[in-house]
């Protein structure tokens, strides 16, 4: 069909914010279980609450988790970790009340843990003692900071019961391993102000006849290391991923001796944010592993006889949450322009099978922004790495002299990273004739640990010159409007976009996602995991307030001169909303356009459709009135205060 002539913005697009929200489903955690594949739907349609899905050989879908119940923990806040399945019996945490359950397929949950503000994760079933051993993180006394610890919750006592402490002690604690024999544990600790991504400790104990821990032996880590992913293989040797060389790459421990596996510049390892996470898994004498490289992740075998590793092709570009067992590896997946999967993967015959799709809807290829991986110039002579994505609509083209408007993405953490998986929020805004850069910047990871530690003590700082230099790299290019630059971010990313807005001129609008404004605030005023997160980012509080206070847009909106729209969730622990609030009040006393907008009943990251739904169309309606294109479609207006109609 013949391209209609449109200013960049106006292009009339069949993605839709409807089309994003219905029918699309959060692809999470998978488990196996015999010849049953178990994962986690997170569904907004359903107010955002996580379901176990079965599947059996045939085909079948179930789904596990009846209705009333929600599989997620908070411990960390972030979770993860919130359920596991042994022989066709299900084991999970149910948000609403934190309490574990036991749900054998076919029956209705029942509790296993009091009702009491206890919360669980990350177990391992704990066959000849029949019991689950998991972190417990204790919150029944609101005078102390939450306690962390490894328990053991019985599985034969007919009450419930609050689990008996196997190792207690340190700040933090993940994943308690069983060795296949049962006689030993092995676990991951750390302390404040550590963030396990900083250094962790790897240990292991003897697990005694009558369930109690015996002889304990630090096996690696330390303050400087980060260790990820203890694992024990089936002949009961103990693997693991660590960074000591720059790299998190494999390792394994037998004979009292640590052995490297697999020396390369790329990350097997990942920030552990929440619990439960699986980069490899074990196939007879192969480890079946995923790495990233270059930002872009890969599937591999690894023979643990002779340490040679083969990539395994697969049409995907992210692979993440790998399990390994029956002659299968089942994974979640993505790729540049297909929405995630998951994913199976016949070890023999290397075929690969869609089990479901985190959407059914087909979008038309020639709607679909395909994205450049870009290593731009930025501060001390370093490159910083982004995705950039062009405007794309088949049926759409802007007037030869304009160039489209920017929008730069930031992610949370900040130590985390974005990825080339296909994303519907992203369409959203490239076949609208809206340009994104989505950017890693200095402090992600998938780079190793170098690039993910230049944000020691620079939070507000690498980043804020990353993004900047990244859209001027864009400018520079031709690819973009210079005078049509936007930016947004959710959380950390929320942070870094005012940050930029009050630090720096080259932006002329943004969005903050439930962001930080006071990092002060933040350090006084957040979650126990991260309590202490500031003092690597930023420096020790309260001794470097100056810091703390020079860094903090809320305390700089005299520089701040273009407009921001922020949206927030009103139950948000980890960054609450008075946040957002003192930033909004500033900016409306000063004059400077800016919008709010609170959702009731949401935390930190949106879930419910709605709110899904109205937050993106928000943000187009705003940058559409401050930039002055007009809609293609009629979006629901949000007050914005000083701006002149």
């Amino acid at each position: 069909m013949t391209d209609s002539l449109a200013p960049y913005g106006s292009w009339k697009s069949p993605i839709t914010s409807d089309l994003i929200v219905q029918g699309t489903v959060r692809l999470g955690e998978i488990r196996l279980d015999g010849d049953g594949i178990y994962w986690s739907e997170g569904r907004p349609l359903e107010g955002g609450r996580s379901v176990v899905v079965r599947r059996t050989p045939d085909g079948t879908t179930t789904d596990i988790t009846p209705t009333g119940f929600n599989v997620r923990t908070r411990v960390h806040e972030y979770g993860g970790g919130s359920y596991i399945v042994a022989d066709e019996t299900a084991y999970f945490s149910n948000f609403a009340d934190q309490r574990l359950y036991r749900q054998a397929v076919g029956s209705e949950p029942q509790p296993l843990t009091p009702e009491v503000d206890l919360r669980y994760a990350d177990a391992v079933i704990d066959r000849q003692r029949n019991r689950l051993i998991c972190i417990r993180e204790d919150h029944t006394n609101s005078e102390r900071e939450a306690v962390n610890t490894v328990v053991a919750v019985s599985l034969s006592n007919d009450s419930p019961t609050a689990g008996e402490v196997l190792v207690s002690g340190n700040d933090f604690y993940s994943s308690p391993r069983l060795s296949p024999d049962g006689t030993q544990l092995s676990w991951l600790t750390w302390n404040h102000p550590n963030m396990p991504w900083d250094g962790t400790e790897l240990w292991v104990a003897e697990v005694k006849e009558t369930g109690e821990l015996g002889d304990r032996h630090l096996v690696a880590g330390g303050l400087t290391e980060s260790v990820f992913q203890p694992e024990w293989s089936p002949d009961g040797v103990l693997y693991f991923i660590s960074d000591r060389t720059n790299w998190w790459n494999l390792y394994r421990w037998q004979n009292g001796q640590v052995e490297p596996l697999c020396e390369k510049a790329a990350e097997f390892g990942l920030p552990q944010w929440v619990f439960g996470m699986f980069t490899y898994g074990f196939d007879h004498d192969s480890l079946i592993c995923t790495y990233t490289e270059d930002g872009i992740q890969h599937l591999a075998r690894l023979n643990t006889q002779s340490l040679e590793l083969s990539e395994i092709e697969t049409p995907f570009a992210s692979i993440g949450g790998i399990q390994v067992g029956a002659g299968q590896a089942v994974f979640g997946a993505g790729s540049p322009t297909t929405p995630g999967v998951i994913a199976r993967l016949d070890l023999k015959t290397g075929q690969t099978e869609v089990l479901r799709r985190s959407s059914e809807t087909e979008v038309d290829p020639g709607y679909l922004s395909v994205p450049e991986t870009v290593e731009f110039p930025t501060e001390n002579g370093l490159t910083a790495h982004a995705f950039y994505y062009p405007p794309k609509n088949r049926d759409c083209q802007a007037p030869a002299d304009e160039r489209p408007p920017l929008l730069v993405k930031i992610h949370g953490g900040p130590t985390a990273a974005t990825s080339a998986t296909f994303n519907l929020g992203i369409q959203y805004w490239t076949s609208r004739g809206i340009a994104i850069l989505d950017v890693n910047y200095g402090g992600s990871t998938g780079y190793g640990r170098d690039y993910r530690e230049r944000l020691k003590g620079n939070w507000g700082i690498v980043d804020v010159d990353d993004c900047v230099n990244g859209a001027k790299y864009l400018v520079e290019r031709g690819e973009v409007d210079g005078d049509r630059l936007t930016i947004d971010g959710g959380s950390a990313g929320g942070y870094t976009t005012l940050a930029v807005l009050a630090f720096r001129d080259t932006f002329k609008a943004g969005a903050s996602y439930y962001g930080v404004s006071d990092a002060a605030a933040l350090a006084e005023d957040t979650h126990k995991f991260e309590s202490r997160y500031l003092d690597g980012l930023i420096g020790p509080y309260p001794e470097r307030q100056d810091l703390y206070r020079e860094r903090s847009p809320i305390h700089h909106t005299d520089q701040l001169s273009c407009p921001v729209i922020f949206f927030q969730g009103d139950e948000d622990k980890i960054v609450p909303p008075n946040q957002a609030e003192k930033m909004v009040e500033a900016l409306k006393a000063k004059g400077i356009p800016v919008a709010y907008v609170l959702f009731e009943g949401e935390q930190h990251g949106f879930r419910k459709a709605e709110n899904i739904k109205r937050s993106l169309d928000t943000e187009l309606y705003f940058y559409s009135r401050v930039f002055g294109f007009e809609l293609a479609d009629p979006v629901e207006p949000v007050e914005i205060a000083n701006l002149p109609q």
